[in-house]
């Protein structure tokens, strides 16, 4: 234990956030650079190192949590890291935007503020690389398999480099134009500096990975084919396909997808465009869907210059504190203000969007509302309610509803689909045809980073034991297992 009376002694304190005034005027990181170091090892201290240590059960990876955070306190940032590697490929993406459910599970969170485990998370990989501490690490021998991973978010990423690691041939296939999957393209600048991909693609390159961007299987290259080319395929091509609203007005210019708005915007920070096609300056931006991708928006939004920002969520406005409904140790849904809510702008709850009204040339002007509630476990509408609101943009970021089964990837693996829209898989993370197999949202449907690296790294174990018969790598979840997280 690191300090017995750490948590007596510290409160809980964060990583501060540069002023608004300043970050909403760039695209760096929001957090004020060196300012987690001073005080990490206090935070670290205030692990009680449980006798179960509930926060392992929270977090998907099983993150050998209490150790270290003893390590972070006894400042020996080398063995932090190792145990933090010991579970997690990219702790560095974690720190930065996983949702923290080990913090929702933490003992000392029953009836006080719980430890900042994501912070001291982020301080020690940050401090490993630093320091040298994260090298590549490539197979001793090669096994002379070769294995096909779709898609290069988290999950095609983690996967990729177990099995690399593990002695295979690996190849990463990414339709995009770079590496990293919704990391790139979906989490903007000013949440994770794309640097902290870039570092993790060289030192998988380094081990061994091949990369191969603006190539999509099943357009470019037939899946069956590739299937014949490698002895097992990874598909973490994610859950793409964007949940529509299809209300009158739907079809007015200035209504986007929120993966449409999103990657213009990192694409300027690329260098790849001078100003963003689709851009909120100085306009009256509606952003429909209350969660992480709707606050994205909003950050964009303030950082393109917009004269107001709205955000809209369907559902009641979630409590401060946790209900009878969602007791400790579950993660609860709570009203959360992140760095892009700081920054200004409304948000509206227990509202539907009616329709969508336009100019006469087509461009959407206002949306109209009305206030819901909930009758017999039914949202319904509150009559008299009805209003409209400025919207000269418009980004819908209501979550997704499956695998994109548009380019012919699943048909032409012939994988099954499960109720839900997405690959189904057994308890190795197999589909139904041999030799391949899923991880991530395409199997599991939309969730978070780190249960994507969680998949990714169980279903190489997967791959790994259909190749040679047993496996090193470590013990799978089971791709049903929801455990304490979302």
């Amino acid at each position: 234990m690191a300090d017995p009376k750490g948590f007596l002694n510290h409160e809980r304190e964060h990583a501060k956030t540069r002023p608004v005034e300043e970050r909403v005027k760039d695209w760096n990181e929001v957090y004020q650079p060196g300012s987690l170091l001073p005080i990490i090892t206090k935070q670290a201290s205030r692990c009680m190192d449980c006798g179960i240590p509930f926060c392992h059960n929270g977090c998907p990876l099983g993150n050998l949590i209490p150790e270290w955070n003893d390590y972070a306190y006894r400042e020996d940032w080398t063995a932090a890291s190792e145990r933090l590697h010991a579970t997690n490929n990219f702790p560095e993406f974690t720190g930065r935007l996983c949702p923290a459910p080990c913090e929702a599970a933490c003992v000392l969170g029953i009836n006080q503020q719980p430890v900042t485990i994501k912070n001291v998370e982020v301080s020690i990989i940050d401090k490993a690389w630093e320091t040298g501490d994260v090298t590549p690490q490539p197979p001793e021998r090669l096994s002379g398999k070769t294995v096909a991973v779709i898609g290069s978010g988290p999950a095609g990423l983690a996967a990729a480099q177990q099995l690399t690691r593990a002695g295979h041939t690996v190849a990463v296939y990414e339709r995009a134009d770079r590496i990293g999957g919704l990391l790139r393209y979906g989490i903007p600048e000013f949440k994770m500096e794309k640097r902290h991909i870039n570092r993790r693609i060289e030192q998988m390159r380094a081990e061994g990975t091949k990369f191969r961007t603006e190539v999509e299987i099943g357009r470019d290259i037939d899946a069956a084919k590739l299937r014949k080319r490698y002895d097992a395929v990874v598909v973490a091509a994610g859950a793409t396909t964007s949940r529509d609203l299809p209300v009158p007005g739907r079809e007015l210019n200035g209504i986007h997808f929120a993966m449409e708005y999103l990657p213009l915007a990192n694409k300027v920070q690329e260098g790849d465009l001078t100003v963003a096609p689709i851009s909120a300056e100085g306009k009256h931006v509606v952003v429909i869907g209350g969660g992480d991708t709707g606050a994205d928006c909003v950050g964009t939004a303030h950082r393109q210059g917009a004269a107001s920002v709205t955000q809209l969520e369907i559902m009641p406005r979630p409590g401060d504190e946790r209900n009878a409904g969602q007791p400790w140790p579950t993660f609860p849904m709570l009203y959360k203000v992140t760095s892009a809510h700081e920054e200004g702008g409304e948000r509206v709850y227990s509202v539907s969007t009616t329709h969508f009204e336009g100019d006469e040339d087509g461009n959407v002007q206002w949306l109209h509302l009305t206030e819901v509630e909930f009758k017999d476990g039914k949202l319904e509408q509150k009559p008299g309610t009805e209003r409209r609101i400025p919207a000269q943009l418009v980004t819908l970021a209501m979550g997704f509803t499956g695998t994109d089964q548009q380019n012919g990837l699943v048909e032409q693996f012939g994988l099954e689909l499960d109720a839900r829209g997405n690959v189904a898989r057994d308890a190795d993370f197999a589909t139904n045809v041999p030799g391949v197999f899923v991880a991530g949202d395409a199997g599991r449907g939309q969730s978070l980073i780190v249960w994507a690296i969680a998949e990714g790294r169980s279903a190489a174990r997967g791959v790994d034991r259909f190749l040679t018969g047993a496996s090193a790598l470590p013990a799978p979840i089971k791709p049903t297992d929801r455990a304490l997280a979302v």
